[in-house]
């Protein structure tokens, strides 16, 4: 495998390093080195930065504001602003606007959608989240009971969607919904872009074992929406939730894996300053972590040769989404086991973001490891849990028989 970049990927890694050169502050340690409040100032500033410059979604079509580059140049991207400790998406609904809706919308939406919808994303005029799961349909996406209801050219709906990840923070969401009650679970499905503030809509925040409040309760009683904002047709929402979440778990893969080396280079200095490098078992466990964190690069590597290619991730993202899930949930165990008596009262300085694995330079402090640890066994679920995954895997990649169960979870 030819891991050197082209000359066009290898021109645009010296932009962007240049880029990051002159636009990060003196003294630099990554976004983990500011406080909160620094770091609320910076995040905007920063945003806008990656928008005039053409470094934000550079993947998308220069019509809709994007860059037009190729997914090798996205990765590239990401690669080198993980390294420098900066986001690729500043504000935390851009991985749903940019990773999730947008890739979708470029696949299954209008013309009018995406003229619409994307240059607003980019902007951060129109701030996204995802409401997917429900009380009695989490990865059981085919009986979700969100009902819309098509009223003079108005779509009207009433259900309840949960773990919705900063709801709190969106104006818009995108939302599976069953329009078609006589249809099988799967086929009676659509995907709607809803406004958030309207009446009929209340968020509620839900607070985690982490102190966080990331996830939140959507309600919605009467809220309404343009018979014109459905992605991909109506009772097609199957197909297009399957798109989306091929991106949710497949297109973040670069991501992923240059986190993951950051992460595990801040563990094995913690490892080093407890004088804990010469054990051999933590030693054993490390090298176990590296060998992991290597695989999530070339999973990384082929999933950018397949989007080169043109295909959207298919079934093998699931591959990508449980690998690194399951082992996020072992190396923040690690984390534990190395600070001892300290992870149970944890101090220092917090972590960036609680929910992965991230490059942004989080401190090597007790209290930003034990909150990702409190968050790691999240990733098995979210996205799809890793049993789901599992049956993807074993019926899509492996060609395995059905089982009734997991067919039934999948919509077969």
């Amino acid at each position: 495998m030819d891991l050197t970049d082209s000359p066009a990927a290898a021109a645009y890694r010296t932009e962007v390093r240049q880029f990051v050169r002159r636009h990060v502050p003196e003294g630099w340690a990554g976004l983990g080195g500011l406080d909160s409040t620094a770091r609320e100032e910076f995040l905007p500033g920063w945003r806008k930065l990656l928008h005039e410059h053409g470094h934000l979604a550079v993947h998308w079509p220069a019509e809709v504001g994007g860059a037009g580059r190729t997914p090798e140049e996205a990765a590239i991207l990401v690669e080198e602003l993980g390294r420098a400790g900066l986001p690729y998406l500043p504000h935390p609904t851009d991985p749903f606007g940019i990773d999730l809706l947008g890739n979708t919308m470029l696949h299954w939406g209008t013309e009018e959608q995406r003229g619409r919808f994307l240059p607003r994303v980019l902007s951060g005029e129109d701030r996204w989240c995802q409401g997917y799961s429900e009380p009695e349909a989490g990865s059981d996406l085919a009986h979700v009971r969100t009902s819309a209801e098509l009223r003079d050219g108005t779509w009207v709906i009433n259900g309840q969607k949960i773990w919705v990840t900063v709801a709190h923070l969106a104006n818009w969401i995108f939302l599976l919904t069953r329009t078609n009650r006589e249809a099988p679970p799967h086929r009676g499905l659509s995907l709607l872009l809803v406004p958030l503030d309207q009446p009929g809509v209340e968020v509620r925040p839900i607070r985690m074992a982490n102190g966080e409040t990331e996830f939140n309760e959507v309600f919605l009683t009467d809220a309404r929406t343009d018979e014109a904002n459905v992605v991909g047709g109506v009772d097609n929402g199957w197909t297009v939730a399957m798109t989306l979440l091929g991106f949710e778990r497949g297109s973040t893969a670069t991501y992923l894996a240059t986190s993951s080396r950051v992460e595990l280079d801040r563990l094995v200095t913690l490892a080093r300053q407890r004088g804990l490098l010469s054990d051999p078992l933590i030693r054993q466990r490390l090298a176990w972590c590296h060998t992991r964190v290597e695989t999530q690069r070339y999973f990384a590597m082929k999933t950018i040769t397949a989007m080169n290619a043109g295909e959207p991730p298919g079934a093998e993202s699931s591959l990508i989404k449980i690998f690194g899930s399951e082992y996020h949930k072992v190396v923040t165990e690690l984390a534990m086991d190395i600070l001892g008596a300290d992870a149970a009262a944890p101090t220092g300085s917090p972590v960036t973001s609680p929910l992965a694995a991230e490059p942004l330079g989080s401190p090597n402090s007790s209290a930003a490891w034990a909150t990702v640890f409190l968050s790691a066994r999240a990733g098995t679920i979210y996205a799809g849990s890793s049993q789901i995954q599992r049956n993807i895997i074993g019926e899509r990649v492996l060609g395995l028989p059905r089982e009734g169960a997991g067919a039934r979870a999948e919509g077969k």
